[in-house]
């Protein structure tokens, strides 16, 4: 099986760290579960709902870059998914520089054959041009995602599409934890 990733809230759990650095801009009265739930639609969608500024969003991206490789982790049975795969690629918004990494420092980046990141040139997500150039490459089979834009292009393409950890969106799908991959998919 070949496997497109998100990265973010997909393969490491970083959403927490960036809450935290978003509850420093954002201040009191807002609780971390609902800067969280923000995130999870995704940053543009926290930032407008926010109302940020373009300062208050440079500060976030500056803060967040900082985020040290050890201050993330990979989901629990993420790694075992990746060797069981015969090819695994990454379509990201993060920057390349800080997910290689993020992926060396936990000995991750030999499972992947391809990562497409966000200062790569392609469109943003949910443009599927980056999608349609890996599926073309490397025949995938499967899209894993934590959010709607993360899936809505798999779909345009007719690739099979996997919701992580947000029962809320639409896929083929659904899990709750990497634990329960390989039973969910042979339903």
């Amino acid at each position: 099986m070949n496997i497109l990733w998100d990265f973010d809230g997909t393969i490491f759990d970083t959403y927490p760290a960036y809450t935290k650095i978003m509850m420093e801009i954002v201040g009191n009265g807002v609780s971390e579960q609902e800067i969280y739930m923000k995130l999870k639609v995704s940053f543009s969608h926290a930032i407008k709902h926010y109302q940020l500024d373009e300062e208050m969003v440079q500060l976030i991206r500056r803060k967040t870059s900082e985020i040290k490789p050890g201050e993330v982790s990979p989901f629990s049975g993420v790694e075992e998914i990746l060797k069981h795969a015969k090819k695994n690629v990454i379509m990201t918004h993060k920057e390349r520089e800080e997910v290689l990494q993020i992926l060396d420092f936990h000995h991750l980046s030999d499972y992947f054959v391809e990562i497409i990141a966000g200062d790569d040139g392609f469109p943003r997500k949910p443009d599927k041009t980056s999608y349609e150039f890996l599926h073309k490459k490397h025949g995938l089979h499967l899209a894993i995602g934590d959010r709607e834009l993360d899936l809505i292009p798999a779909k345009q393409i007719g690739i099979a599409t996997c919701s992580f950890q947000n029962p809320v969106v639409e896929a083929d799908y659904h899990l709750s934890s990497y634990a329960d991959f390989f039973a969910v998919l042979k339903e």
